[in-house]
């Protein structure tokens, strides 16, 4: 995402804070007009930006603050809140009603990506259990219904349109008193583009809104004219009722975070960003976690999400060997599967702590999905003994032969088969940990339930295995993630607080110089090819745990 650079030049000017032996008047005007430069670069409107200075300035009196507070750590939170101010429109966004009929109606531009985003809502929500169709009521445009059937069957989404009538009023009529007769829950309108001074087709999508009668009308607009995009959202609630807003091609502007506060200014909220081409780059905006992410802090909550979407909880048979503390190859390759099935890899990286949309570029995105597929078919060579045994690792071990069998049935280098089960083993170690707390599994808070020291010990054994290389970009964002802590839960400042198991103390711990030595000669080599696939799995089965907590807690309480 282009607007990664944003985020990364807004992360150094924080991180300059750290630098500063005395944090005075001087230090925080510097990293105020770093971070206001940042912003004019990213084409947000320069009243805003004033506005973010002035507010900062307001809350943080350097004078009058007491000697014992954390300075650096009041100044970057009171940031971080400006930030997600500047894209928080501050009304409540609609959101559709399981079981009942709900009728969407997309609006926009031309050539803003209306029809393709009419594809990804659909195709979001159908991945949800949702009973979803599209309805392609855009006339005007040649080619227009050839697209939306191509998108929707790729998706297997139900869809109608026709060849031979022309008027559109007549085509999202019929469409939507089909579908809903056949008690569809998502039903989804796609207009014709349009610009804000064409009177006609504004007229034409007054009389399709008043035919259809939508629950929800959405704006699509396109994320490469910045801050142009508040006189068009106006222009459009002017006429019709615009509930709610889409920002796409994020991706692939610099002028992203313009756009996203220009639709702020104008008290619309975006509900979903389109961040690529794919019908699966599409994201639900929400503006804390999206600040957290564009910094490089991570969104747990939206991991945990995906892996709900997953339902591996409904996987009882691992979950019992997970509270034993039992964990076989099996269990990991079935752990690769849900990562592939979890979307895209950039987006799932994005969502860990310490992975910032910088961190994880397109080629690193590729190799490191090519690297997953390669692993999984050194695991396809493997018999049932082997996936199966308890310690897999020993039988290898013992039996060297079945190395060399293995990589010749994969057609990978001995040492391939052999990283993978140095990877295997280390996880395999960490789930004996995780099946030795006792609490870990039961339902409701998990730090009533845990010992904090066992817990400690636990997100030590997990921060173990990732690449050094993470975990020194990490310890460099260390502040932010404290402010993000802060905003989540005011007055919370433990390094151990929160139980997402990426905990960045390790690098506090490292402090004597032999161990950065051996940093800085890691770091030289570049990430070992694991790492990526270790840190998530980590992340993965940790946030299956919480939900299958949840879960539980909420069957408790029925």
């Amino acid at each position: 995402m282009v607007l990664a650079d944003l985020g990364r030049k807004i992360t150094s000017a924080l991180r300059s804070l750290s630098n500063a032996t005395i944090i005075n008047e001087e230090v925080l005007n510097a990293m105020l007009k770093e971070v206001c430069a940042a912003l004019l670069e990213a084409d947000v409107n320069i009243k805003l930006v004033k506005q973010l200075r002035e507010n900062v300035k307001s809350a943080i009196d350097l004078e009058e603050m007491a000697s014992g507070l954390n300075k650096r750590r009041m100044i970057q939170h009171a940031v971080f809140k400006e930030l997600v101010k500047l894209v928080d429109p501050g009304v409540k966004a609609w959101t559709p009603t399981k079981g009942k009929n709900n009728v969407i109606m997309f609006v926009g531009l031309q050539g803003s990506g209306k029809t393709t985003t009419c594809s990804k809502l659909a195709y979001y929500y159908q991945r949800k259990g949702w009973k979803t169709c599209l309805i392609c009521a855009d006339t005007f445009r040649a080619g227009a219904f050839d697209q939306l059937k191509q998108n929707a069957t790729k998706a297997r989404i139900p869809f109608y349109g026709s060849y031979t009538e022309m008027d559109p009023v007549v085509i999202a009529s019929e469409g939507v008193e089909k579908f809903k007769a056949e008690n569809f829950e998502i039903i989804i309108v796609d207009t014709s583009g349009r610009h804000k001074q064409e009177d006609s087709l504004f007229e034409e999508m007054l009389q399709v809104s008043n035919a259809v009668q939508p629950d929800n009308i959405v704006y699509v607009m396109d994320a490469s004219i910045g801050q142009a995009c508040e006189s068009q959202a106006k222009a459009f609630k002017d006429k019709v009722d615009v509930a709610s807003v889409i920002v796409t091609k994020l991706d692939g502007h610099a002028k992203g975070g313009g756009a996203l506060s220009a639709v702020a200014a104008t008290r619309s909220p975006i509900i979903f960003i389109g961040t690529g081409e794919h019908i699966d780059d599409f994201e639900p905006f929400k503006t804390q976690p999206f600040i957290s992410k564009l910094l490089g802090m991570g969104d747990i909550e939206g991991l945990i999400d995906r892996v709900n979407e997953l339902k591996l909880d409904d996987n009882e048979e691992l979950i019992d060997k997970l509270k034993h503390g039992q964990f076989t190859l099996r269990d990991m390759y079935e752990q690769f599967q849900n990562i592939m099935k979890m979307g895209p890899f950039g987006q799932i990286m994005g969502m860990i702590p310490g992975f910032g949309t910088d961190f994880m570029s397109k080629g690193n995105e590729q190799e490191s999905m090519s690297r997953l597929k390669k692993l999984m078919t050194i695991m396809d060579s493997m018999n049932d003994q082997e996936l199966d045994s308890k310690d897999g690792a020993k039988l290898f071990s013992k039996q060297p032969n079945r190395i060399q069998r293995v990589a010749r049935g994969s057609g990978v280098a001995t040492r391939d088969v052999q990283e993978l089960l140095t990877q295997y083993t280390k996880f395999a170690q960490m789930v004996k940990k995780m099946g030795g707390i006792k609490g870990l599994f039961k339902g409701g808070d998990m730090s009533k339930n845990v010992n904090p020291s066992q817990m400690a010990k636990l997100n030590q054994q997990m921060a173990k295995m990732m690449d050094p290389r993470v975990l020194h970009h990490m310890g460099e964002t260390k502040p932010l993630s404290s402010v993000h802590d802060a905003s989540v839960s005011a007055g919370s400042c433990r390094k151990h607080e929160r139980h997402d198991g990426i905990q960045q103390h390790v690098i506090a711990n490292q402090s004597n110089a032999l161990k950065h030595k051996k940093l800085k000669l890691h770091l030289q080599t570049g990430m070992d090819g694991g790492s990526v696939e270790r840190q998530i799995k980590g992340c993965l089965s940790f946030a299956a745990f919480k939900n299958h907590q949840k879960k539980k807690s909420d069957n408790l309480k029925e």
